[in-house]
């Protein structure tokens, strides 16, 4: 008899732990695919004969501002690497994205897929009412090289020529809040990095796409610097958030400490946080963007 009440004990207790599990589960999916409608393809230019793309993942209440999301891995993007449940801290607030993708190196150079990205931004900026959002008030994300292109623009960015015929170009590519992972940020310190071969040269696997094969090391001290966001800290610098892992042997964490670093001297608003045994990406990366989320309510928001 006490052997049947423990069974039945024990399938109670794995019903109710199945039960809570396929609630948890069943909560997590909610979440992560909330309401949107998302307009695909819409072209920002061409390069080297490709179309640029990028689309407008607009939520079911939106918000009124806007966050470019930098979809670059390696400097490689395409438009099937970016999915809305990505997003979905964001969405669920009300922010409307725009993945924006680009030509993937080495088809396309670095330098050449900055000058994309800036138009881009300069294209959301200009059709902004077009797309519900307010064109002064733009955040940027991306993980590893989209974190790279996002500083670009949060360091580089500004108003084109007012005399270009086009009036997109004249737009700015400024954006007013920045929240990103693990960034590089100084290719010419390139530290502990598996990428630096400490000959003073481009990282080792991405010679191409700096243009730099074979090696010209006088011509990479000009483009690295030209290339790296820690060179172009200015007193404009919007608020910036940057999560970044300390086992990241791809790009190390010192990328992030040396730009916070130089913020500072400036008096400019860097937050880092350091993901404990996090490398070059982590599982709970999504749960982070929630923080992305929090960080753009706090600086975007009137």
């Amino acid at each position: 008899m006490n052997l049947r009440r423990v069974l039945r004990v024990c399938l109670r207790f794995l019903f109710a732990a199945v039960l809570i599990l396929g609630l948890l589960i069943g909560a997590g999916w909610l979440y992560l695919h909330p309401s949107f409608q998302q307009t695909a393809g819409i072209v920002y230019g061409k390069r080297h004969g490709h179309a640029l793309t990028f689309d407008v993942v607009r939520p079911a209440k939106p918000n009124g501002l806007g966050v470019a999301f930098m979809v670059s891995g390696g400097w490689k993007s395409g438009t099937n690497a970016f999915h809305p449940w990505m997003a979905a801290p964001l969405l669920r607030r009300g922010y409307t994205v725009f993945p924006v993708c680009h030509v993937s190196q080495p088809e396309a150079t670095v330098m050449e897929i900055y000058d994309d990205v800036s138009h881009a931004l300069r294209f959301i900026r200009f059709h902004a009412s077009d797309y519900g959002v307010d064109p002064n008030r733009l955040g940027v994300s991306g993980g590893s090289a989209g974190g790279h292109l996002s500083l670009l623009l949060a360091t580089r960015g500004g108003p084109g020529p007012a005399d270009a015929p086009d009036p997109v170009d004249r737009a700015s590519s400024a954006v007013q809040a920045v929240a990103i992972f693990y960034p590089v940020t100084d290719l010419l310190n390139l530290g502990d990095s598996t990428e630096n071969l400490h000959d003073d040269g481009p990282p080792k696997s991405y010679l191409k796409a700096f243009d730099q094969e074979p090696k010209n090391l006088a011509a990479w001290k000009l483009t690295g610097h030209e290339m790296s966001p820690i060179y172009y800290v200015n007193s404009n610098l919007p608020p910036t958030l940057i999560y970044h892992g300390d086992a990241d042997t791809l790009v190390p964490l010192d990328q992030s400490q040396r730009f916070q670093a130089k913020a500072k001297e400036l008096g400019r608003n860097v937050e880092l946080v350091v993901h404990p045994g996090g490398h070059h990406g982590w599982l709970t990366m999504l749960w982070d963007v929630r923080a992305f989320a929090d960080w753009y309510d706090r600086y975007l928001r009137p």
